[in-house]
């Protein structure tokens, strides 16, 4: 494809999603190359226009901080498996852009990282989730449990109450202080 092509495509792409000015004059002025890289991803991954003004801003970020092209950035491992993977566009957009932001702010990268093998560590059976907030953008943490009897339901407030320390550390990494509560037993 020409740089003509690119910007063409480009264009057609914002266009079709009424992508605004700024971002579309952001992608148009990057090299062809990253140009390009990013048509593919937003087309692979079906990128709503938020996610791709989010990607653009913190490809630009990522890519002026290490002193890369945004192509460059684009080709890492992480996000390459990501944009060749399987599964739902959707899903794989959403963790495109967790990725992306895992790169450009990476203590939060590691923060999310150590929260989930906290969650993991925990052990819980499968009638007991536990949800982080997207993008720790806030700092209450979602228990939920799903359950068909009685029986299911004392077991998993057993479960939780077993694991109440690794809780605590959850929410102290989330900043929401602890959770000292006693679970009667019956």
């Amino acid at each position: 494809m020409s740089h003509d092509d690119i910007g063409n495509a480009v264009r057609a792409w914002a266009e079709q999603r009424h992508l605004d000015r700024v971002h579309l004059d952001r992608w148009l002025a990057l090299d062809a190359y990253s140009a390009a890289a990013l048509l593919d991803a937003a087309c692979r991954l079906r990128l709503r226009v938020g996610q791709l003004q989010g990607a653009i801003e913190m490809l630009e970020e990522i890519a002026l901080v290490d002193g890369a092209r945004v192509s460059a950035v684009l080709a890492r491992a992480p996000l390459k498996r990501i944009l060749e993977g399987v599964g739902p566009a959707p899903a794989r957009a959403r963790e495109f852009v967790e990725e992306l932001r895992a790169m450009r702010f990476p203590r939060l990268g590691r923060a999310l990282d150590e929260m989930r093998a906290e969650i993991s560590a925990l052990k819980l059976p499968r009638m007991v989730a536990v949800t982080l907030p997207r993008d720790l953008g806030s700092d209450e943490l979602r228990i939920e449990l799903r359950v068909r009897s009685a029986a299911e339901f004392e077991d998993s407030l057993r479960a939780l109450a077993d694991r109440a320390d690794g809780v605590e550390r959850i929410l102290d990494l989330l900043g929401g202080g602890n959770l000292k509560r006693e679970f009667p037993d019956r």
